[in-house]
């Protein structure tokens, strides 16, 4: 389990950034019900992993996110960071079989560990976000896009914003949707993190034009998913006593229309890690 203490930015070396990224991938994994997603309960929409394999994939990523920590702290460049960042998803496939696990983690998690790794050793004040949009926001703007990834085409062919302006924004998702609707769960349920972490995922992706649930659904899909999301937050949430069940028959219905929020899924990492570290 991660602390819920926040540790003062540059109190933080590189191991111990890259070791909280590598723990919130694992706590993503651990939640459940989470519609449509992986976790040690069953395999959501996903054929071709199980929890075990993202656990594998995530244990795969933390020398690269130290690598991407150290990096950020000697003010390195994006393509210095790109370098890293796909070194690092080549280790995932070899790892994983060739199975996309965290991608878009690789992206969106390397950025704030590298973000995290600048503010250690400048002792900035920034919050990540705005480090990560200040440092690389123009050179992300302007950089390669991958051609073949799910969330390219779904973004080009639904005009869909996508990861690439999160991280140009300073991943405005995070902090004003996110981590709010996270505090406010915690303080709901404090004995209960997990409930806090579906709660957080519902938050999600009742807000977040997610590009993986636009390839796999298209806007009907997409629709779907948000209206579901949405209703589980107004009709209480975890606040109700039913709300696992609630949770669960959501869940099955992402799986049955083989919806998976995959995008939420890893903002719903990088919002813990954001947390932990952000004062």
């Amino acid at each position: 389990m991660l602390s819920a203490a926040r540790v003062h930015p540059p109190a933080i070396g590189a191991e111990t950034i890259a070791a909280r990224a590598v723990a919130c991938l694992r706590l993503e994994v651990a939640t459940y019900p989470k519609p449509g997603l992986v976790s040690p309960n069953d395999s959501g929409a996903h054929a071709d992993m199980d929890a075990a394999l993202l656990n594998r994939s995530a244990e795969t990523l933390g020398p690269y996110f130290v690598a991407l920590t150290e990096a950020g702290a000697r003010g390195a460049g994006m393509d210095a960071l790109r370098a890293i960042g796909l070194a690092a998803e080549s280790a995932m496939l070899d790892a994983t079989g060739g199975v996309n696990t965290h991608r878009g983690a690789i992206f969106g998690l390397g950025l704030l560990t590298a973000a995290a790794g600048f503010r250690a050793a400048r002792g900035s004040r920034r919050t990540l976000g705005g480090l990560v949009a200040d440092l690389w926001g123009p050179a992300i703007a302007a950089g390669p896009v991958p051609p073949d990834s799910h969330g390219t085409l779904a973004a080009r062919r639904f005009r869909a914003g996508g990861a690439r302006r999160e991280a140009v924004l300073g991943f405005p998702t995070i902090y004003d949707v996110a981590r709010p609707a996270l505090n406010a769960a915690e303080a709901l349920r404090p004995d209960d993190p997990e409930a806090a972490r579906v709660q957080l995922c519902f938050a999600l992706i009742a807000s977040v034009e997610d590009t993986n649930l636009l390839h796999r659904g298209g806007p009907a899909g997409l629709a779907f998913a948000q209206g579901a999301a949405r209703a589980f937050l107004v009709e209480g949430g975890i606040a109700r006593s039913d709300w696992r069940a609630r949770a669960r028959a959501i869940h099955a219905a992402f799986v049955a229309r083989n919806l998976s929020p995959g995008g939420c899924a890893d903002l719903l990492a990088m919002t813990l890690f954001v947390d932990g570290l952000d004062p």
